[in-house]
């Protein structure tokens, strides 16, 4: 069968990452397995470096790279969205809070869903908005599980600190008091791809005198419990496309 599209550039890149499928490799090592000339494997490798579609491993061989798993968890996203209205619904009716579902998007986050309190005062974050990275209880979620230089980049200017974070990642969830918005709190828990990488932040949030100065000691086991279970959604989606891949293969 004939691989080309007619667009060279393309075609020699797509057979770049063909070759990183199988594993990390040399330079020499993809120059034999994809047969194009060193100098032309070298700048496909290095440009696909630059956008994060190649990285390199502790032993400087190059290998498949984040944003790879990131276009493919977009991919899946529709799953996440159609599971999220349910699960953010349970989680507003037991909470009496307004629940969202967040997504990194560069150096913001943006509610894809949201399930509003209906009555009384309320944290109103309609879909489709565009909040900082650098302050909330799902900003720090969505950043603490990052690559080390992502995190540290994603530090500066922000309002919390390495050490909050590092209590995120302990506890499995966060919560942030006025970091946000004067007289607001919220509780994060992540949701995560079938690979374990964190893809989306599942959140509460409300004003202070319902949620307290501790919102996670009232509310942190019911979202990460919503989160878990867009986190299993995902699971199993996967498997699903990968058991159709292998009968379609047989």
């Amino acid at each position: 069968m004939d691989n080309s599209s007619g667009v060279g550039v393309l075609d020699k890149a797509a057979t770049v990452l063909g070759a990183l499928e199988a594993g990390p490799a040399t330079l020499a090592q993809l120059v034999g397995a994809t047969g194009l000339a060193r100098p032309t494997a070298h700048r496909l490798a290095v440009a696909l470096e630059h956008h994060r579609l190649v990285s390199r491993d502790m032993q400087g061989r190059f290998v498949l790279g984040p944003r790879l798993g990131e276009l493919a968890s977009a991919a899946g996203e529709d799953r996440l969205l159609a599971a999220a209205g349910p699960v953010l619904g349970a989680l507003r009716d037991h909470t009496n809070e307004s629940a969202q579902l967040f997504r990194r998007q560069g150096d913001m986050r943006i509610c894809v869903a949201a399930a509003e309190r209906p009555v009384g005062l309320r944290d109103s974050i309609p879909v489709g908005a565009t909040l900082s990275m650098l302050a909330g209880s799902a900003a720090q979620v969505l950043l603490a599980w990052e690559e080390p230089d992502r995190l540290h980049r994603g530090l500066q200017g922000a309002a919390f600190t390495a050490t909050a974070l590092s209590g995120v990642r302990r506890r499995g969830w966060a919560q942030s008091v006025a970091e946000r918005e004067p007289g607001v709190a919220s509780v994060s828990a992540p949701v995560r791809g079938p690979s374990g990488r964190v893809v989306a932040a599942v959140s509460i949030s409300g004003p202070i005198e319902r949620l307290s100065r501790q919102p996670g000691r009232l509310h942190a086991a019911t979202v990460v419990a919503g989160a878990n279970k867009l986190t299993e959604v995902l699971r199993r989606h996967h498997a699903m496309q990968q058991q159709q891949q292998q009968q379609q293969n047989v």
